[in-house]
């Protein structure tokens, strides 16, 4: 029990030291990657939603979403890194960065979210995901709304 929590102590203070340590234009490209890896997924349940429904496809794009939203994306909010440029200028607003608050009730809305629609894609019921992908696609507009500029 304690080698694991020493394990668990050493593997975060690494990982913040990594983190600590990246440039903030990686920080922003690894942001835009992952939000763009997000949005080609949430097209591909949306394309199955309102097209011929492959549960397989669906399962396989709900589990990307579900990674990406547990892999600690949070870690590459770095100070710094409401301006600069990543693969394009960031749109993240200085908000995000002192409204933590907020911040924590959008991100864990989005996190619960996606989590429960990995759930309801493994079920195949076309309607429940549906749903889902509704609540989902709300989470994703709390943040959006209160945290992103417009694309110029």
């Amino acid at each position: 029990m304690k080698t694991k929590l020493a394990l668990a102590l050493v593997a975060a203070t690494i990982a913040g030291s990594a983190a600590a340590q990246m440039k903030p234009e990686d920080a922003i490209k690894f942001r835009q990657s992952a939000y763009t890896t997000m949005a080609w997924n949430m097209g591909r349940i949306k394309m199955n939603i309102e097209g011929n429904y492959n549960k397989e496809d669906v399962i396989k794009a709900a589990n990307v979403i579900q990674a990406i939203a547990n892999s600690g994306m949070g870690a590459l909010y770095l100070p710094g890194t409401d301006k600069g440029k990543g693969w394009k200028d960031t749109r993240v607003l200085p908000e995000l960065f002192t409204d933590k608050e907020g911040v924590g009730k959008v991100a864990g809305a989005f996190n619960k979210e996606a989590n429960e629609m990995a759930k309801v894609a493994a079920t195949g019921d076309a309607a429940a995901v549906k749903a889902q992908f509704g609540k989902l696609g709300e989470s994703c507009k709390g943040c959006h709304d209160n945290y992103r500029r417009d694309e110029k």
